[in-house]
């Protein structure tokens, strides 16, 4: 029979990138804490999604960036694709992260419980444990089980022909044609690996533009940039049937006023996500359950007194840092930690790791007009900052949204190298409030990719020195 403690303050569910936070906060914070984990901890940002990802996507960049050695007066022979090894440091990388999870919790003394979890009655959660259960109870109860990939009726994977982003991450050879269904982040990060390393690609997106949270001319900049790379872009289409044929799918894409067969050797599916809210024992509670998602109050709240529910599972943004910072916020809530704060989700960055990459936060230009602002906006063109002229990466664009009136800073769009690791200075800025007074004030060291951020508020109030 399982052993170990049975009595806890907060009992987190799910080993993510929201809850394992939310045990160690908790933790620090004195309370006694378990965490039950049925499959990898890390959850799936770690084992499946961010950083997998992002190992994938640093071996085709570098693949582009072989293709350009001549422009830097450099030569290579005999480089070739290794698509297995590429495979096997992307899963190496999440296997050592997960690994790095594990060493947190132990060093903060979080009770880990490996197995299915489900909600056994107030203040009571039983854990499935290699077919044995065992009940704990907690005051409190975090559910933090994330989410899985949506599947439409017709264009269901299959695990062979039609993928999700699990088969994406750990192809056995490069596919010659790739159709990807869906133009979010996933969507457009897959479709950005496959094309630097020579796949090609078709995207088909059903709303009018790609990347359809961003700002309009971010997305339409960077419509430009994949198609400039080869890539075939469809939106305001469907895929209406994909059809097994000999060794390919073929696809039938509704353009609206005709439909168009064509044939792949893959297909990617990346048409959003579900949150992972069957067998938790949620029947006969005052959880409710909408469209997929546990819904919860700005403090993460359920309907159920001491049920909590963070990241993923409790709808968008579907974001790991914000899974994280909600994780921390339960934990102090819980601790009754005093000068917290509701989460503020036009203050969470998005970042898409495509090429080129995209950033942003707060609202889009239409957003904030439709929100009844009225508008001061800035433009600044990689072309005009000498560091990405050097770099060889003059594509890109950075675009700021003020209030004309109080000079907030509503909100900052980013496309080309590097805007997710610039795209902070901004967050910092929404986060403190500032206005454009602050921003012109700051200074910004030079020659860095960060000028254009400061060049960019100057152009809101006509003084950008550069264009």
């Amino acid at each position: 029979m399982p052993t170990g403690p049975t009595e806890f303050d907060v009992v987190v569910i799910g080993g993510g990138p929201g809850g394992y936070p939310a045990a160690i906060r908790a933790r620090q914070l004195g309370l006694s804490t378990a965490l039950a984990e049925r499959e990898h901890l890390g959850g799936i940002c770690l084992n499946w999604g961010c950083i997998p990802t992002k190992a994938l996507l640093r071996t085709s960049e570098l693949n582009h960036l072989l293709q350009r050695l001549d422009e830097f007066g450099l030569s290579a022979t005999d480089v070739h694709l290794d698509i297995e090894k590429v495979v096997q440091r992307s899963r190496k990388i999440s296997k050592r992260l997960s690994a790095g999870v594990k060493h947190l919790l132990k060093k903060n003394e979080v009770q880990v419980i490996y197995g299915h979890a489900r909600l056994a009655g107030p203040g009571r959660v039983r854990v499935d444990e290699g077919g044995e259960a065992r009940e704990i109870s907690a005051r409190h109860v975090v559910i933090a089980t994330g989410a899985r990939a949506r599947a439409l009726p017709g264009l269901e994977p299959d695990g062979d022909r039609i993928w999700t982003y699990k088969e994406a991450m750990v192809p056995s050879s490069l596919p010659d044609r790739l159709l990807v269904i869906g133009s979010g982040a996933i969507g457009m990060e897959f479709a950005s690996f496959y094309r630097d390393l020579g796949s090609e690609v078709t995207v088909v997106e059903m709303l009018p533009q790609i990347l359809p949270v961003e700002d309009g001319d971010i997305a339409a900049f960077a419509r430009k940039q994949f198609e400039k790379q080869g890539m075939a872009i469809y939106t305001g289409a469907t895929v209406s049937a994909l059809e097994h044929g000999n060794d390919e799918v073929v696809a039938a894409i509704d353009l609206g006023s005709e439909t168009k067969q064509a044939a792949f050797d893959r297909v990617i599916l990346a048409v959003g996500i579900v949150g992972n809210v069957e067998d938790l024992g949620l029947e006969g509670t005052n959880v409710e359950v909408d469209r997929g998602h546990v819904v919860t109050n700005e403090w993460c709240e359920t309907g159920e007194a001491g049920v909590h529910a963070i990241g993923d599972v409790a709808g968008p943004p579907w974001l790991a840092h914000k899974a994280t910072h909600e994780g921390v916020l339960v934990a102090e809530r819980i601790a009754g930690a005093a000068g917290l704060h509701p989460l503020d989700v036009t203050k969470i960055p998005g970042c898409t790791y495509c090429r080129p990459q995209i950033a942003s936060v707060g609202y889009t230009e239409a957003g904030a007009r439709e929100a009844g602002h009225e508008v001061r906006v800035g433009k600044f063109p990689f072309v005009g900052n000498g560091k990405a002229i050097a770099l060889g990466e003059g594509e890109g664009l950075v675009k700021t949204v003020f209030d004309a009136q109080t000079g907030e800073l509503l909100g900052a769009h980013m496309a080309g190298a590097e805007v997710t690791e610039l795209i902070h200075g901004y967050v910092i800025a929404r986060t403190l409030e500032t206005t454009e007074a602050e921003l012109m004030h700051t200074v910004f060291p030079h020659p860095t990719l960060s000028e254009m951020m400061h060049e960019s508020v100057l152009d809101a109030y006509g003084r950008a020195l550069h264009i």
